[in-house]
């Protein structure tokens, strides 16, 4: 991702959090994290966030999500003796589509990024609406997709250990790696 896409998809993700009614600092503004886990392919494949805080015990963030796209099947494993994060995800704006372990939903709403459909194995959806909420505990295979809108969710936890996740589809990198942008 060149520097140039990644300031792209920040101002892109202030105007989510804008339409959601969220208000960032300056600071907070500029630090919006843009992950494409190493797929460069950010609008199928991503995320953005804003991490609040992230202690040895609990961590909020608030999570952008562009139409259609997609944070890829992973789970949080334990770190140590400490188990894996539990997180509660609380929609704001727009629909997110999560898929949980469970009975396979017949007609899900969403479908995941073509070319890369057998690494999502787990197809109970939860559709969070504004201010619907889930809860997923420690350990858990997820993944989660951006409605027609997108969607602005916010998220709480036990503390954040993101760089121990563990991805279903073996080339996904947790960190976005930049590079340069060209010069005409």
């Amino acid at each position: 991702m060149t520097e140039a896409e990644y300031r792209k998809a920040q101002k892109e993700a202030t105007a989510y959090f804008q339409k959601a009614g969220i208000i960032l600092t300056e600071e907070e503004k500029r630090n919006i994290e843009v992950a494409d886990f190493g797929l460069g392919d950010l609008h199928r494949t991503g995320l953005q966030l804003v991490v609040y805080v992230n202690t040895e015990r609990v961590c909020a963030k608030e999570l952008v999500l562009f139409p259609g796209q997609t944070c890829p099947e992973h789970l949080h494993p334990d770190v140590g003796k400490q188990p894996g994060k539990e997180e509660t995800f609380r929609c704001r704006w727009g629909t997110a589509y999560l898929y949980v372990p469970g009975p396979r939903t017949s007609r899900p709403h969403v479908s995941p990024p073509r070319g890369r459909e057998k690494w999502y194995t787990v197809w109970h959806e939860r559709a969070l609406n504004p201010g619907q909420q889930y809860t997923l505990p420690p350990r858990t295979l997820h993944w989660f997709q951006g409605g027609p809108e997108g969607a602005v969710v916010s998220e709480f936890s036990t503390r954040s250990t993101d760089e121990y996740d563990v991805f279903t589809d073996p080339e996904i990198r947790r960190t976005t790696r930049m590079v340069p942008d060209k010069t005409p």
